[in-house]
C-alpha cells in the first residue's frame, strides 16, 4: 500500500475486556452486546485521533456493538443501524432495562432454549430484545449471522457463554444511563449521513465488502454491503465533511477501498484475527481509519496522507 509507515497494534492477545475494574467502572460503559467485527479493541485510538475537540450530536450510522458511543458517552447522539432487532434491543435496554432482566435471568441456558428462540422471528417489541440479548450471549463465538431466509443459524455455544455478565456486571443498567439522551432509529446509512450538520462527530463501521487482507468477510446484514454500497458511503462521507463534520471511517485494508474514498487522512491500525481459537495461532489483521476533517478546517492547513501511530 503507498502512503505506509507505522502502523498502530491492537493488544497482543487480541483480547477485548469485557468486565471493567473497580478502579475503571464509574469511567466507562461496556457495550452489552458481544460483536463479531466490533470496535473495543480500536476505541483508544479513534479516542486519540477526535482529541480534545468539541463537537455538537455524535453520529454513528452502523451501531452494531456501539463501542466507541459507549467510551465518549456522548451528552447529544443519534445511532442508527439497518437492523430492526438490532435497533429494537436498543430501545429495550433503553426504556426497558430491568424488565429486560428478569425475563432473561429466568430463562436457563441450554440446547433446547436456544433452539427454541433460534426458531422465533416475530413477537412483542420487548420478547424480541430477550430473544436477540439471549441468542448474542449463548451462541458460539458470540455470533450474529443470518441466513438467506433471515433465520439465525448460529449454533449454541455452551460453556462459558451465558447471559449472566448482563447483570453480574451490571452491563444493562449502565448502557440504559448512556442511551437516556440517545435517539436511535432503524434506518439505511445514507439518510443517517444526510442529517450530519456542521459540528457533528460522525463514526461509520461499515460491513466491510473486501474482506480483511482479501478474504471474504460479511458481518452481520441480511443483504451484503456491496460496492455500490462502498460507493453511497464514500460520497456521503465527503458531503458530511463538506457540510463541516467531523468523519471517521473504519475499513477494509485494500488499495481499492482506498483509491474509492480518497480521504485526506488514512491510518492504517493492526489487530489480531480473533476467528481462530488458539491465540499462538491467530494472524494478524489490517484495517483502515480514514479521517475527513471538517472542510472548513482541513482547508486552514494541508493534511498528511498515510498517517500512523504506535
Amino acid at each position: 500500500m503507498k502512503g505506509q509507515s507505522t502502523v498502530d497494534r491492537a493488544s497482543k492477545d487480541g483480547k477485548n475486556k469485557e468486565h471493567p475494574t473497580a478502579d475503571s467502572r464509574e469511567l466507562c460503559v461496556q457495550p452489552f452486546l458481544k460483536w463479531p467485527g466490533g470496535k473495543r479493541w480500536l476505541v483508544s485510538t479513534l479516542i486519540r485521533m477526535i482529541g480534545a475537540q468539541e463537537y455538537g450530536t455524535y453520529r454513528e450510522p452502523f451501531l452494531g456493538g456501539g463501542a466507541l458511543f459507549f467510551a465518549l458517552r456522548p451528552k447529544k447522539s443519534v445511532l442508527s443501524d439497518v437492523n430492526a432487532d438490532l435497533i429494537n434491543t436498543y430501545r429495550q435496554v433503553k426504556n426497558n432495562s430491568e424488565e429486560l432482566l428478569q425475563r432473561l435471568r429466568s430463562l436457563p441456558v441450554n440446547q433446547a432454549t436456544y433452539d427454541r428462540f433460534r426458531k422465533q422471528r416475530t413477537g412483542p417489541t420487548l420478547e424480541r430484545a430477550v430473544r436477540f440479548l439471549y441468542l448474542n450471549r449463548t451462541a458460539f463465538g458470540g455470533m450474529y449471522r443470518l441466513n438467506g431466509q433471515g433465520g439465525f443459524n448460529v449454533p449454541f455455544g455452551g460453556g462459558e457463554r451465558t447471559t449472566a455478565p448482563l447483570w453480574k456486571y451490571r452491563l444493562l443498567q449502565s448502557a440504559a444511563g448512556a442511551l437516556r439522551s440517545s435517539k436511535l432509529s432503524a434506518v439505511d446509512f445514507e439518510e443517517a449521513l444526510s442529517l450530519a450538520v456542521e459540528g457533528d462527530l460522525v463514526y461509520c463501521d461499515p460491513t466491510y465488502t473486501v474482506a480483511h487482507n482479501n478474504n471474504g468477510f460479511i458481518r452481520y446484514n441480511e443483504r451484503n454491503f456491496s460496492w455500490e454500497d462502498q460507493k453511497r458511503l464514500a460520497r456521503c462521507c465527503h458531503e458530511a465533511a463538506n457540510r463541516g463534520a467531523l468523519v471517521l471511517v473504519s475499513n477494509a485494508y485494500h488499495d481499492e477501498v482506498l483509491r474509492l474514498f480518497d480521504p485526506p487522512q488514512h491510518v492504517v491500525v493492526t489487530r489480531p484475527s480473533r476467528l481462530c481459537p488458539q491465540i499462538e495461532h491467530r494472524r494478524t489483521i489490517d484495517e483502515f481509519v480514514f479521517v475527513f476533517p471538517p472542510r472548513s478546517r482541513a482547508a486552514k492547513k494541508p493534511v498528511r496522507r498515510g498517517v500512523h501511530e504506535k
